[in-house]
């Protein structure tokens, strides 16, 4: 009996410590970034950091403004929402509401496998097939602009929104359709009226993570973006978004200088929109389970 108890106790301490592991490591990932990034902030004022125009770090003076890395980043994150919440939402209604038993064994195994796929894999595609395309569509100079990072991106992103917002649909009881299709309603109704409304905060939640996905890429958008560091005004321009610049850049920065704690400093913010969605997207998602009754 003591033995038994002893065991307990020692499995209930093991997956306590391993349940705070991960709050470890993410508070000692934001003291470095904190760490790392307050000098630069003493030789550059904030606000100017954030919204300086010209990011030149190498130049004598250096310059470093980050906002064309910030309108970067939401450039193509927005491109990138425009094409995966049509097809993961579309693609979660189909496999839940109108995909029999076999196209459902079929194509819901071949979302998860877009999911497995390497990023580089994905850039690769984007730099050999449509790089040469959007170059020639639209008659540009170079196809690496916003708009190719905004499609890979876009379709990275889909199997993140398809797989949360398919959760959603499966969380709305049947008795939901049962008493649409018993009042009348056409399949189509009941799924634009009653299922959709439904699971609104479990698609909208699927939406947001799918954004925070997109911005968060690194190797994507460091080879199909364009990489450069300009204020963009259309998608057919090349973009350096924040990621592509800390990854570019990292290696050339000398350890301890200015150049290299700006890029720390733009880790931290990175981190922080990222963070911030997240905290929305599970606001939202305890918002729903509350709303049908499963939070217990």
């Amino acid at each position: 009996m003591k033995i038994l108890r002893f065991k307990e106790r020692l499995y209930k301490w093991i997956f306590t410590i391993l349940a705070f592991a991960s709050l470890f490591f993410l508070m000692g990932i934001v003291l470095v970034l904190v760490k790392e990034s307050l000098p630069i902030f003493q030789k550059v004022n904030f606000f100017k950091f954030i919204f300086g125009r010209s990011w030149y770090p190498t130049y004598n003076p250096a310059e470093f403004g980050i906002l064309p890395l910030i309108l970067a980043s939401i450039w193509v994150t927005l491109g990138a929402v425009v094409v995966c919440v049509p097809l993961g939402v579309g693609s979660a209604l189909y496999l839940n509401e109108l995909a029999g038993r076999r196209q459902k064994a079929v194509l819901k195994p071949i979302v998860e496998l877009l999911a497995s796929i390497p990023s580089v894999v994905f850039g690769f595609f984007g730099v050999v097939i449509l790089t040469p395309l959007l170059q020639k569509v639209f008659h540009l100079p170079t196809g690496l602009t916003a708009l190719n990072a905004s499609i890979i991106l876009g379709v990275m992103a889909t199997p993140t929104v398809c797989s949360i917002a398919e959760d959603a649909l499966n969380y709305v009881p049947n008795a939901f359709r049962e008493a649409s299709f018993a009042v009348g309603a056409t399949r189509w109704q009941t799924l634009t009226q009653v299922i959709i409304p439904a699971a609104g905060s479990g698609i909208a939640t699927a939406i947001i993570l799918g954004m925070s996905r997109a911005i968060g890429e690194t190797m994507t958008v460091l080879m199909v973006a364009g990489g450069s560091a300009v204020i963009p005004h259309t998608f057919l321009e090349p973009v350096r978004p924040m990621t592509a610049a800390i990854a570019a850049e990292m290696g050339e920065a000398p350890m301890g200088g200015s150049h290299y704690h700006a890029l720390f400093a733009i880790a931290l913010i990175l981190f922080v929109i990222t963070f911030i969605f997240n905290v929305i997207a599970e606001i939202i998602s305890r918002s729903f389970r509350v709303k049908l009754g499963l939070s217990g």
